[in-house]
């Protein structure tokens, strides 16, 4: 038997935070399950926590900050929702005590229902510093006397970790996989939205060649690149037994060190998505 309180909260809309390292985090790795909820009612947050200040190889720092919060805003406006850029500086982030009680600050203030970041090992040290601090805040967020002013969540959200490839020291498991093929043009318009990198830093710093100047021209180069870079997800994760290998994947693993995902709470935080669980 469930509580009252139980029912209501799972009644409500929904509640997500994407806690990424930086502008573009959120959309490239978890965009398919974002729109999903969307289509479902949930209220969306999305979090840059460095301000992207290093991934340009010409303009200046400055000039990169402003015009990444303002790519960040107008790919929340696909969504719907609000996109923040913290100031942690990108490049140079660490699971600092500071760092820790900004995330427990956004989780006290958004109380989320599904928190969604990268995990403690990945290629980048700013992921892997933003996944080692989300761990490091699912405990202390209800503990009310550390980093006082906000109320403790009524209930402890579920972290889950996006999609990646590594497998050292502990690969990754898809407890949940989404075919996302449906949303890939709202991923796409999203990522449209961030041109200084999808048009001139990742180009630039992958030794791709230029990007094309034509705006038709580089939607379809960055629908290609997209596709490319995530076909992997499909290989590792995708079981043939669902049926054809689908155009796009996402994967999540839950986070143990947080909120335990109950049976009834499943579908609700992660629709339309196979279960492992």
């Amino acid at each position: 038997m469930h509580d009252a309180s139980s029912t209501n909260a799972l009644d409500e809309a929904c509640r997500v935070l994407v806690l990424g390292a930086h502008p573009d985090d959120a959309e490239f790795f978890a965009g398919g399950l974002l729109h999903e909820h969307r289509k479902h009612g949930a209220k969306i947050q999305l979090v840059s926590v460095t301000n992207g200040q290093s991934g340009h190889h010409e303009m200046s720092s400055d000039a990169l900050v402003a015009r990444r919060r303002i790519e960040a805003r107008e790919a929340g406006s696909v969504l719907g929702c609000r996109y923040d850029c913290w100031d942690f500086p990108d490049g140079y982030l660490e699971p600092s005590l500071a760092v820790r009680e900004a995330i427990i600050r956004q989780i006290r203030d958004f109380q989320p229902d599904l928190v969604l970041t990268h995990r403690p090992w990945d290629y980048h040290p700013d992921h892997r510093a933003v996944g080692q601090a989300v761990q490091d805040a699912s405990y202390m967020v209800m503990v009310p006397k550390v980093a006082p002013g906000y109320p403790v969540p009524r209930r402890e959200p579920v972290v889950a970790y996006m999609v990646d490839l590594f497998t050292r020291p502990s690969p990754f498991r898809a407890d949940f996989t989404l075919d996302a093929t449906e949303h890939l043009g709202g991923i796409l318009r999203m990522l449209q939205c961030h041109r200084s990198q999808f048009a001139e830093w990742i180009p630039w710093i992958e030794r791709l060649g230029p990007a094309p100047s034509d705006p038709g021209d580089w939607d379809v180069w960055l629908k290609e690149f997209f596709l490319q870079r995530t076909a992997a997800r499909t290989q590792r994760f995708w079981n043939k037994q669902w049926g054809p290998s689908p155009g796009l994947v996402e994967a999540y693993e839950v986070s143990e060190y947080a909120g335990k995902l109950s049976a009834e709470r499943q579908a609700r935080l992660f629709p339309a998505c196979r279960s492992a669980v």
